[in-house]
This record gives structure tokens, sequence and C-alpha cells, in this order.
């Protein structure tokens, strides 16, 4: 298709506009054409009208038309790959077999969240039928189930150029639960953005939904996104980045005459406790599957582990000298990552009490140099800027005489995404303790093996208590994401007639419901 750098305003699209930017290849830093136009704020009043006129339509829309949408736009954009995967590797300077395989994940989402809404049991539909006759006060007939929210605003992120993008799974979710979408595409991957917009705005076309049903507006800055959060039309946020980006848009929604929930998955440093009967029994195997984990596309997952808590072990740390020296640099999505990685390892190394294990050696300055270091877990409890996320391929290890030391290193902990255990079975049958805590840190906690790797299913939970999400009761990736965009809504007194289907007395679409207290399908 011909990328033409406009934003998309329901089944039309901006103008040109006075404010442009280029994409620049990530590997060479050239700028790509073509250039694209920054939305204006009547562009995005134009947007966020078109979306609240089409909430009340597209939020009826039956869930079985609604999964059909779904499932088009997985098939418009798995026909596109020809064209996505070349713009997508050139823009964030990603393999080809990673680019297909995010489109795979992008659409096994939407086909995910099609089956979601058609099963149904999501909804939580609850029923309690009337007592006219009870005493002393009668019992009304009382019925509730989840409802959407409104218009959601998204906003892309860096490190998935699909998979938490245009098409990903903030816009599933939201698109699943029956809300109008508007993104705000990612500066660094544009054009990609552009190319998944066009499927979903040619499915809204085929499948008839709402003109307003979805949106997306490019911007050169920052400045209109907060316009696009503050708007009195929309009714929730998703975001994946910075802290700072996510903390702005929390303030932002929070100021609201109207305040409104921002969804923003923000930082996570995702600490593997290793116990020591299992350093003792396959240290340099968790040495070799660290160096792996930490260096995975340039370190750059959210759930990259960048801090390691263990006891000393020289065949441990000998392992990771051995291969993060080895280790090749690597191309980073933008180079707006790539200078906040340099920085914030050069920071790093620049505390008191941080030690450098080892450094890839380059004289590439347009790559990242994965780094493996260390420090003692005194430094590590009294010094917070030990703990701060550096996004990329670096860890540190943080060195504990005892296991006080681990809980102690534990509790100070940061909310996190992931938190991993590697012990043996023994160990693991006493670590009551440090589970308990980690429970209380992490949104997902794992048992020997590494966090890197988020499974797409109805079992994930990708969030975790602030800052590595604004909500650590959601969750931004499987299908309770569903939830995030939606509230739950009583109807008392109301005929059958007049009930949602998933309401009514006879449960015409057949799914499960609490019906005064018990389970029934």
């Amino acid at each position: 298709m011909n990328i033409t750098g406009h934003s998309f305003l329901g089944s039309t699209r901006a103008d040109d506009s006075s404010q442009t930017f280029h994409v620049s290849n990530a590997a060479t830093g050239e700028p790509l054409e073509p250039a694209f136009h920054s939305a204006s704020t009547e562009d995005l009043e134009k947007a966020v009208s078109l979306a609240t006129q089409a909430f009340s339509s597209y939020s009826s829309v039956a869930p079985e038309t609604r999964a059909e949408f779904l499932r088009t736009i997985a098939e418009k954009i798995d026909a596109l790959g020809d064209e996505i995967t070349p713009r997508m590797m050139a823009e964030a300077g990603l393999p080809e077999p990673r680019c297909n395989g995010e489109r795979g994940r992008t659409c096994g989402q939407l086909r995910m969240f099609a089956g979601l809404i058609e099963e149904g049991s999501w909804v939580d539909a609850r029923i309690e039928t009337a007592e006219p006759d009870r005493a002393p006060i009668p019992k009304p007939d009382l019925r509730s189930m989840r409802r959407p929210l409104g218009p959601v605003a998204v906003f892309c992120a860096s490190n998935f150029p699909l998979a938490f993008s245009v098409a990903g799974g903030d816009t599933a979710s939201a698109l699943a639960a029956g809300c109008p979408v508007i993104v705000r595409a990612h500066s660094a991957h544009a054009g990609t953005a552009e190319i998944v917009a066009s499927a979903i705005q040619a499915a809204v076309a085929e499948c008839e939904m709402p003109e307003g049903t979805f949106s997306m507006i490019f911007d050169a800055g920052i400045e209109l996104g907060t316009v696009l959060v503050t708007h009195p039309g929309i009714k929730a946020v998703g975001f994946t980045g910075s802290r700072t980006g996510g903390r702005a848009l929390m303030d932002a929604a929070a100021a609201r005459p109207e305040p409104i929930p921002v969804f923003a998955e923000m930082s996570s440093v995702n600490p593997i406790f290793i116990l020591p009967g299992a350093m003792a029994e396959r240290g340099e195997a968790i040495a070799q599957g660290l160096v792996g984990s930490v260096t995975l596309g340039a370190g750059q997952f959210c759930t990259c582990p960048g801090i390691v808590i263990a006891g000393a072990s020289e065949i441990f740390q000998s392992t990771l000298k051995d291969g993060f020296t080895e280790a090749v640099p690597a191309t980073m999505l933008h180079t707006g990552i790539l200078n906040n990685f340099a920085n914030g390892l050069k920071k790093l190394q620049g505390l008191s009490g941080v030690d450098t294990i080892a450094e890839v050696s380059s004289d590439e300055d347009n790559k990242a140099r994965p780094a493996i270091l260390k420090a003692s877990a005194s430094d590590f409890i009294s010094n917070p800027g030990l703990s701060e996320e550096v996004f990329g391929p670096s860890s540190l290890i943080i060195e504990c005489g005892s296991k006080q030391d681990m809980i102690a290193a534990a509790n100070s902990l940061e909310g996190q995404l992931t938190a991993t255990i590697h012990a043996t079975d023994e160990e693991l049958a006493q670590a009551g303790d440090l589970l308990q805590i980690l429970e209380q840190k992490a949104g997902r906690l794992i048992i020997n093996s590494f966090p890197t790797g988020v499974e797409v299913n109805s079992s994930m939970v990708h969030g975790g208590p602030y800052p590595a999400t604004s909500d650590g009761a959601s969750t931004s990736v499987g299908t309770g994401a569903i939830l995030r965009y939606t509230r739950p809504v009583s109807f008392q007194g109301f005929p059958d007639s007049a009930l949602p289907a998933e309401l009514q007395s006879s449960n015409p679409r057949g799914i499960a419901r609490l019906v005064n207290g018990s389970l029934e399908s």
C-alpha cells in the first residue's frame, strides 16, 4: 500500500499539516519516506466526536457481530504481512522472524478476544430473582453485568510495533468490550502503524461498524496526547511506556473535572532470586539462561530481568562474564531508547558500590552494548538508585550473604510485573516467607524459569503494583484485559424484554451465570 502519512479520522483521512516528522531507519539513522503530518486539535476533535457518536450503537452490536469484526481485522492484517514486515524491520530494526512472530501474536490476540466475547461469561452476569412475599422487606429482582466504559484512547508502545500498538492488546480488548478506540501512533514506527490502521479502517467498512469505531492520529510531540487524555469524550486510557510518560497521563486524567482510569504499564526490573541449593546444583545453567534472557531482543522486553538477587558463586559469575563478553552489540528500536539505555547504564555504573563484571566492547556507537554488573545487598537496600530500571540488555547482580539479606532486598523492591525464584524442591517448601513478599510485589510469580516470554491466554497476568502499572488489579495481556474497559451495571425491576440478552431469564446466549448464588450455564 502507499503510505501517505495522514491521520485516520473515522472513514476519512486528515489533510496536510504544517508540522511534519520523519521516521528514522533504526539501524542506519537515515530518514524514511514519507513525511508524517501531525494531527491538529481540530482533527482530534473530529476523531473524539465520531467516537462519541459511535459508542451508543457500537456498544450495542451483538457479540457475534463484534467477534466477526475482530476476526476480519486479523484477516486483513495477515493479508498485509508482505507490506508490514519490511517496513517494521526498517523502522524498528527487528529481524524478520520477530516481525512475523509479532504479527502472529497480534492476530492471535484479536481472534482470542473474538472467541471470548462469543463465549460470554466475561460479562459476569449475576441474577437475583424477586421474592415479593419476603418479610419484613420484599426482595426486588436485581440483575447485573459488565458494560463498556466509552471511547478509549490507546497510546502505542515503542518496543512492540504490532502487539502493543495500533491493533495490539489495548485496542483488541477495548473493541471487544464495545468501546470505540482512538489510537495515538508511536512516532518511531508510524509507517507500520499506518499499514495496520488501514486494515482496521477497511474492516470497519466491510463489517458495517459505526464510522467512529476507530481513528488514529499522528503526533510529532507530546502535547496532543495530553489533549486527548483530557478530552471529556474519552472515558479510559491504555498506555505502555516510560514511568515519566505514564505518570504524566495519570496526573492529567486525575485532574479532569471527570477523572478517568489510566491503565499504564511503566517500569519493572523483574527480579530473579536464586536460592543457595539451586545455585550449587545448577548455577552455571542458570547463568547461561540469564544471559539469553537479558540479551533477548536487545533487552527491550518489559519483562527483561534487570535485578538478580543471589549468594556469591564463582562459577555463576564467571559464566556470566563469559556470556556477556561474547554477547553481540544490538540495534535498538530507535535512537531515543538507545540513548536512554546508554545514559542509564552509565549512571548505574557511576553509583557507589557498583562493579562491572563484563561489558561488550564495541566501536559501534549506534548499537547497545550488553553489560552485567554487581553490588552488595547492603548497598542495594540503602540506595534506591540501584533498583531503577535500565531498559535494555543489562542486569545487576545483588550479592547476598544470607537469607535475611534476600528477604530484606525483597522487601525493598517496588511493584514489579514479574518476580522469579530459582530453588530446589526442598528450598521451595521452605520459601513461604519470600513467596508471600513477592506475591505482594509482582503480578506474575515464576519458578525455575525466566520472565521473558509472555504467554497470551486466559491465565496470564501482565500487570503489577505501582510503578509496574498504574492499576495492579488489572492485566494488559490475556482475556482478563477486557475488564479494564468495562464497569458493572445493575438492572432492578426490569421486565425481561427490556434486559440485555445476557440477563434475560431464558438465557438466550447460553452463557454461564450466577443465579441466586449458584453458578448455572
